[in-house]
């Protein structure tokens, strides 16, 4: 079906495996024309956007905005697992967009509080409601760990990119030392997300069986399948430990960005973690500040389980560069 040009915007979510794609009318994405894209089948980003235009019968985007799994500078985006040219020249070549844009997928995430259905929001730790204009937080926890804080000015929202997954991870205890030992073989020094992701709660399952005596590996899908089911102790115990150093270090931010609008957790991981954040002492570690575990009060957490908000908030962003906020 013919859409009519000049009309809809087209939005992109680029992660190192796939791209999703689709178009949006205003903030709204129009949910049937969402599609999945493979990028080990594709050369770069302009032949997957060339592909999705032909598969929408040749659509004409008044604006394109995309959404990258890597940091954004002076218009042009790098990415760790793909050896993609991701520039402003690029998508408007290969759209014929009028307005285009690029952002780092947290700030997309970022872009999108406000709107998202709020039965898509399950909360994890309470906290007074923020006023419409307090700091906001997204968190990001999947293949990697990044943040993005959200503040929300009379001249518009801003959205600040950053690469916190590479900062040194926090230690509490003789525990964590030897964790942080053990996965700073990954890149010579323990960052955050080498335990705070995907293949970080690997890592952490393998220290758990090397802390045993017991060495033994397994996928994060099947760690989580088993913490699930409990048909695995181990899994259990590291999803536990997993969960106490992500409340340090989303308490840790906390006091550095003072989110009075709360934070967000985002990304896989964080929507399968949230069943069990609440009783694997998620909360505790996020409060345990000592005499400013009271102050610690002020800051809701929720985690988004809408898998579309990076291309809700790459819509919302292009509105806002129209001057429609």
């Amino acid at each position: 079906m013919a859409h009519p040009a000049n009309t809809y915007s087209l939005v992109a979510d680029i992660g190192g495996t796939n791209t999703r794609v689709a178009l949006a009318d205003g903030r709204q994405i129009i949910t049937g024309t969402i599609r999945r894209y493979s990028n080990a089948k594709f050369a770069g980003l302009e032949t997957v956007l060339r592909k999705y235009i032909e598969d929408e019968d040749g659509v004409d985007p008044i604006a394109a905005c995309v959404a990258v799994a890597g940091p954004v500078r002076d218009g042009q985006a790098t990415m760790t697992n793909l050896d993609w040219t991701i520039d402003r020249e690029t998508l408007m070549r290969a759209t014929s967009a009028e307005t285009v844009s690029i952002l780092n997928d947290l700030q997309a995430q970022g872009h999108a509080l406000g709107h998202i259905d709020t039965a898509n929001i399950r909360t994890i730790v309470d906290g007074p409601a923020g006023h419409d204009n307090a700091a906001k937080l997204v968190v990001g926890i999947g293949t990697g760990f990044n943040i993005a804080p959200v503040f929300d000015l009379e001249s518009g929202r801003i959205v600040t990119p950053s690469e916190s997954g590479h900062a040194n991870l926090p230690i509490r205890n003789e525990m964590e030392l030897r964790l942080c030992q053990f996965v700073s073989t990954a890149h010579g020094f323990p960052a955050v997300e080498d335990v705070l992701s995907g293949r970080g709660i690997e890592r952490v399952y393998a220290f758990l069986g090397k802390e045993a005596d017991d060495p033994k590996e397994r996928s994060a899908k099947d760690i989580m399948a088993a913490c699930n089911d409990g048909s695995d102790p181990r899994a259990v115990e590291a999803a536990k430990l997993f969960s106490g150093i992500l409340g340090t270090v989303c308490g840790n931010l906390s006091l550095i960005q003072l989110p009075f609008g709360g934070v967000y957790l985002v990304g896989g991981v964080a929507r399968a973690f949230a069943p069990h954040l609440t009783a694997f002492g998620f909360a505790d570690a996020f409060r345990d500040k000592g005499r400013f575990a009271g102050f610690m009060g002020n800051f809701a957490v929720h985690v988004i389980e809408d898998d579309y908000a990076a291309l809700t908030g790459s819509a919302a962003h292009l509105m806002a560069l129209s001057g429609q906020n």
